[in-house]
């Protein structure tokens, strides 16, 4: 059977004689008129402290580890000034590239500076947590800082790309769509052409054809005189001219009436040449009767009446055709109406149909959109420029409230941040060791995961958990850029086949050759000359363009694009490597500013560690006793079964030590109690003074009353 060892409590336990005091008060022996006299310098602290021993001039290095109250004009001028630099500083890095009034800018750079040099001059934690900025920006906050640059690249990088290229498709199918519809004009042009001409044609000769109309009316004129003129009859005869109602009886009765008018002119002007004759006959010879006696024949002017025998003839046979009444009408009518109501214009009627996005567009809106979007996309880029900058300074911003918050929780716990093996903790365990007192170095193997040894460069459980936590949030983002740069990259493959492969010639060509002739000199050849002849049309058209210009063009990602994506997510990978160091740099710069609270702590952490020691044995069988009741659930699952019924699968499974976790070795030790199998390596055997805690059954209960120092463990500060 396994022994069962009574459990105590160590809070009960008297305080070791040799235990240090956790005030620092010095003992007996360490007072100073204990000491000898030969020892005029205290051996440096920290290692911080020793190097700048050794490099740095003896005035400097104490000016730098001097106390408070020394030197305090020194560093109150010295820290205004680094304050002011420091001010102007961030105001450049943070403030200068905002876009704001210039008026406002000169407020925020007169506050940083006077904020700047009065923490320095005043606080020594404000300098500490100005100098804790540095770790922060390669740890956490620095990725965080870093993430601001990654979505700038990303931006300005493969989404910017992407939605170039993919807009350049989109205007190479708009200039498509355009180039098809341009042809389709110029083949309705070539159509509509002669048409048109012709229209324009007879629309010119409007003025030539109104000229001509207008001559054509003034020699009728003439005509129409002669056959409608009331003149050449006697004006007592018109009343029987007047009761006629067709042009043709007209014409026929004023025919005749002028006849038998121009025979009574005859005879009357026929009697007055024989009266005239008369009266020169009787002048001309002055003898009376003789003169009656030769001048009787001027009496004959009854001769004049034969004459009249032309009435009969005149109405008998002067020839009036049956159809000149009718024709003279109709060409009457024609050439009244030949001038009337002519006119000639040509209307082109456009009818806007909508387009195939059920919207109305022509070149001018097309343009104007354009210069809209370029306009609303300088804005938008503008704006998010903008956005980053101000990300920018709000990162900063929490970078420093991180730093501050580690130094003044470095200040107010105790237990935060303090797992660090320093100089003075070596100091005071190999004075103790000399003394010959209960000293702590070297760790047992289970007490070294407890510890961090700043100059180590393994990793601390919790240094290794932060750095996965912060692996695990860079891989989604570096997996998601690298998609963007694939999805990248393929567009641009594949739009460069389309422009390789979608060449295109189109040629069109159209010829036509129309010729009416029309003889004759007459007015209505003339009139056909004018309206048919403008039908008279050839052309000969021949159209060869191409699709070049609507090619999409994509243009790949620039090296300095791809090292603007990759190289932020390369530097947080990187960060996340050095956190793990960058941040034991935070401790160094907490105690070179807080010496005296780092002395506090490191005995905190001792005497804490004492304590831990003297109980060791009993927490380690409390811990191995709850990791073996988990163990046998773990045994009975099917990873358990496989591994205690297939021996040839247990070189594949390393096992470790159940106390320190170091791999199995052939001087550890396994439990040979039948169901147990438990590695001890032969350190932690020893420690546990080769008795098995995972065979031992337990209460549960008991285990946790008596387990209650979990949450007064060393934190660390991630």
């Amino acid at each position: 059977m396994v022994k069962k060892k009574e459990t105590k409590d160590c809070k009960n336990k008297p305080k070791d004689k040799n235990t240090p005091r956790e005030n620092g008060k010095p003992e007996e022996k360490d007072k100073p008129e204990n000491r000898k006299k030969t020892t005029n310098r205290k051996a440096p602290r920290t290692t911080l402290h020793r190097v700048c021993t050794r490099v740095l001039p003896r005035c400097a290095t104490r000016f730098l580890f001097s106390g408070p109250k020394e030197f305090p004009v020194t560093k109150f001028m010295m820290g205004m000034g680094f304050g002011a630099l420091f001010g102007i500083v961030l105001y450049y890095g943070l403030v200068h590239k905002l876009s704001m009034y210039e008026e406002h800018k000169i407020y925020i750079v007169y506050a940083l500076i006077g904020v700047c040099a009065l923490g320095w001059g005043f606080s020594s934690q404000f300098r500490c947590s100005i100098l804790l900025i540095a770790p922060n920006m390669l740890g956490a906050e620095g990725r965080a800082y870093i993430m601001v640059f990654v979505l700038a690249g990303l931006y300005h990088g493969p989404i910017a790309n992407i939605n170039n290229n993919v807009q350049d498709v989109a205007y190479s199918m708009g200039c498509t769509v355009e180039m098809q519809v341009n042809h389709s004009k110029q083949m309705w042009r070539v159509m509509m052409d002669p048409f048109k001409q012709m229209v324009h044609d007879m629309v010119e000769g409007k003025k030539d054809f109104e000229k001509e109309s207008k001559e054509i009316q003034t020699k009728f004129s003439l005509i129409n005189e002669q056959v409608m003129g009331e003149y050449g009859y006697s004006n007592l005869n018109s009343e029987a001219v007047k009761k006629e109602k067709t042009t043709q009886e007209r014409f026929d009765i004023k025919t005749k009436l002028r006849c038998e008018y121009v025979v009574e002119e005859g005879v009357y002007r026929c009697k007055g040449w024989f009266k005239l004759k008369w009266k020169q006959c009787m002048d001309t010879i002055k003898v009376p009767i003789i003169n009656h006696i030769l001048c009787i024949p001027m009496t004959f002017d009854f001769l004049c009446n034969i004459m009249k025998l032309m009435t009969k003839w005149c109405k008998d046979k002067i020839p009036v055709e049956g159809n000149f009444g009718q024709t003279y009408d109709m060409l009457n009518d024609s050439v009244e109406h030949m001038g009337e109501e002519f006119s000639s214009s040509m209307v082109v009627k456009k009818t806007e149909q909508e387009s195939l996005v059920g919207m109305k567009f022509n070149k001018a809106q097309i343009t104007e959109d354009l210069k809209l979007k370029l306009n609303n996309k300088k804005t938008l880029l503008n704006n998010v420029m903008g956005f980053i900058q101000v990300l920018l300074s709000c990162t900063f911003v929490f970078i420093f409230i991180s730093a501050f918050g580690y130094s003044n929780k470095y200040n107010r716990d105790i237990r935060f941040d303090n797992i660090y093996i320093n100089t003075y903790f070596r100091q005071i365990d190999a004075r103790r060791k000399k003394l010959g007192k209960r000293h702590l170095l070297p760790f047992k193997k289970a007490e070294r995961c407890d510890f961090i040894f700043p100059w180590s460069l393994s990793m601390h459980a919790s240094e290794i958990k932060t750095f996965m936590m912060s692996m695990l949030q860079i891989i989604p983002l570096a997996i998601f850029i690298g998609t963007l740069l694939a999805i990248d990259w393929s567009l641009y493959k594949i739009f460069r086949v389309i422009r390789k492969h979608s060449y295109t010639e189109y040629s069109f060509s159209s010829s036509h050759h129309i010729e009416i002739t029309v003889g004759g000199r007459s007015m209505l050849a003339t009139l056909l000359r004018k309206t048919i002849g403008a039908f008279n049309t050839s052309s000969n058209t021949e159209i060869k363009t191409n699709n070049l210009r609507c090619l999409p063009d994509p243009q790949a990602m620039s090296r300095s694009d791809y090292l603007w994506t990759i190289l932020p997510i390369l530097a947080m990978t990187l960060l996340c490597c050095l956190q793990v160091y960058t941040s034991r740099l935070r401790r160094v710069i907490a105690s070179f500013y807080f010496p005296q609270k780092e002395k506090k702590r490191t005995l905190f952490l001792y005497n804490e560690q004492i304590r831990k020691r003297i109980t060791y044995v009993e927490t380690q069988r409390k811990r191995i006793m709850m990791r073996a009741r988990v163990g046998r659930v773990l045994a009975h699952s099917v990873m358990g079964s496989l591994y205690r019924w297939s021996p040839c699968l247990r070189c594949c499974v390393r096992r470790r030590c159940f106390v320190c976790s170091e791999v199995q070795s052939r001087l550890s030790f396994v439990c040979p109690a039948e169901g147990c199998g438990t590695v001890y390596c032969r350190q932690c055997w020893k420690d546990m003074r080769q008795f098995c805690f995972a065979c031992t059954s337990f209460s549960f209960s008991e285990f946790i009353s008596d387990d209650g120092d979990s949450e007064y463990d060393m934190k660390y500060a991630h």
